[in-house]
């Protein structure tokens, strides 16, 4: 066995493990109503995040890079502050970021 899959086996165990071990400590109990918020609030927060450092860094080096993926962003968030349907967001997304590829 190749150290990759010895890796991903050991992250896979780890992951199960993490998982389970919110159930196995906290049992039946409900949790206080501050961590409760905080949870809701995580999904959301990982996701901006996560669209934040790929809209924003550059996969050669990591540095910071305002290109086309910039202006699709910029333009999704237009749409949604209209209010548009998700389909037209996503159009209206690659519209935009494909637009300023063509121009520069």
């Amino acid at each position: 066995m190749s150290a990759t899959w010895i890796t991903v086996a050991g992250l896979a165990v780890a992951t199960a493990l993490i998982k389970a071990a919110g159930p196995l400590l906290l049992g039946g109990r409900e949790l206080s109503p501050l961590p409760a918020r905080l949870i809701r609030l995580l999904p959301a927060a990982l996701l901006a995040a996560l669209v934040v450092t790929e809209t924003f860094t550059n996969a050669r080096g990591g540095d910071l890079s305002i290109d086309a993926r910039a202006a699709g962003l910029a333009a999704a968030g237009i749409s949604i502050a209209l209010r548009a349907s998700l389909v037209v967001t996503v159009v209206v997304a690659a519209v935009a970021a494909a637009a300023v590829r063509a121009l520069g």
